[in-house]
């Protein structure tokens, strides 16, 4: 299963909310599984998937970061 880091899954709470944090990082880790495999099979350990509104940045192995596909929706941009 791919593993969602503690930064990232501060990142999604900050910009998309939520509650359940364990629940949230599976849902992300399950909804990434496809793109995951994808990259495994073409050699990249670094890239990003966009999927539900958001960009995931994923290093290694580890979604590190969650980003709104645009910024104007951003919600500390907007502030």
């Amino acid at each position: 299963m791919l593993h969602v880091s503690d930064h990232a899954l501060v990142r999604f709470l900050e910009r998309a909310g939520g509650l359940d944090v364990e629940a949230i990082r599976k849902h992300i880790s399950m909804s990434l599984q496809k793109a995951a495999k994808s990259a495994e099979q073409l050699g990249q350990a670094n890239y990003s998937v966009m999927a539900d509104g958001v960009s995931y940045i994923v290093k290694a192995g580890t979604v590190t970061t969650v980003l709104y596909d645009d910024p104007a929706l951003d919600r500390r941009r907007g502030r």
